[in-house]
């Protein structure tokens, strides 16, 4: 239950990863709930995202190092119920680092970590860890089945606005006109999904040896996962749809050696980016947003950070 009686009733905003995560750790601390989002499901965002455990475009180090650490011991716990959506496969991290003992990487601090060859076209180090997939298409519905109130889908314009004891921000992109925020700002981000071809189910692989061309590939149980770009996006457009990116994308896993199946269809999605996640409690608005490409990956642990916040005095 809630340390203190005075926190009735919260209205978080936002029907994302982020939104349902918060607004569930809110409900099993004893909190009354409503949720309200313009989109839910297929319309988020976080339906979009590759959505393998790995901190990707988020900040600030420490911070995110905490979340993130959290949000795996949970999505761990997680994976033993099949209805989730969740799974641990093995992750290798293609770097520019030599050899076999460079220092560790920063998202790695409290995970076991090693050196290994990648398996793809000449065998580059890579970093070799364990990481909890998720396949947004299943762990959105099962988040939301889980609530006690159902969405209420509508647009928010004015956070103040909205009743509640608390109003919680985890509106993504949308927190850029809502908060106001002009620190936040979208990345465009695209994936290429195929059959899985030859590849091994159990694996997934990122490319981080150029920073502008990132490459990723990520097995789900019926297709292939392939990515990407992170690319800053005017404010206001919608997400289009860029044939020079796919093909890029599939020339990398030719060139890693990585059998990938006819492709089936293409996904555009505006990550929101911000160079520090903002989590912090003004008056009675909690703000939970600027995750970047890292909304699976800090979730619940920042969904844990809003409950204290919730449950302080103000």
């Amino acid at each position: 239950m809630s340390r203190y009686a005075f926190v009735v009733q919260i209205t978080v905003v936002g029907a994302g990863v982020i939104g349902l995560t918060t607004a569930l750790a809110l409900e099993e601390h004893g909190h009354t709930v409503r949720v309200v989002a313009a989109a839910t499901g297929p319309q988020t965002t976080s339906d979009v995202a590759g959505a393998v455990w790995f901190p990707y475009r988020a900040g600030p180090p420490d911070k995110v190092a905490i979340w993130a650490g959290h949000t795996r011991g949970w999505l761990e716990q997680l994976s033993a119920d099949p209805t989730t959506g969740i799974d641990l496969l093995i992750g290798y991290e293609i770097t520019n680092d030599e050899g076999m003992d460079p220092p560790r990487p920063w998202w790695a601090a409290a995970i076991d970590v090693s050196r290994a060859p990648a398996p793809v076209t000449g065998s580059p180090l890579a970093w070799k860890f364990a990481a909890p997939r998720v396949e947004p298409s299943r762990f959105l519905p099962w988040l939301t089945a889980r609530l006690r109130s159902p969405i209420e889908i509508r647009a928010v314009t004015d956070l103040d606005a909205e009743p509640g004891d608390l109003v919680i921000n985890c509106a993504g992109l949308g927190a850029r006109e809502l908060a106001p925020d002009d620190l936040l700002y979208p990345l465009f981000g695209q994936i290429v999904l195929t059959a899985p071809g030859g590849v091994d189910l159990g694996v997934t692989v990122t490319d981080h040896r150029d920073p502008e061309t990132i490459f990723y590939v990520i097995p789900r149980r019926t297709e292939l996962v392939l990515g990407g770009i992170s690319r800053p996006w005017p404010p206001g457009l919608p997400p289009e749809r860029d044939a020079d990116v796919s093909r890029r994308i599939l020339e990398q896993a030719a060139a890693l050696g990585i059998p990938v199946g006819e492709t089936l269809r293409e996904r555009v999605g505006l990550r929101p980016y911000r160079l520090e996640v903002r989590l912090e409690r003004v008056g009675r608005v909690i703000h939970n947003y600027g995750h970047g490409g890292a909304g699976f990956t800090l979730c619940r642990g920042c969904a844990e950070s809003v409950v204290a916040l919730a449950e302080l005095r103000a």
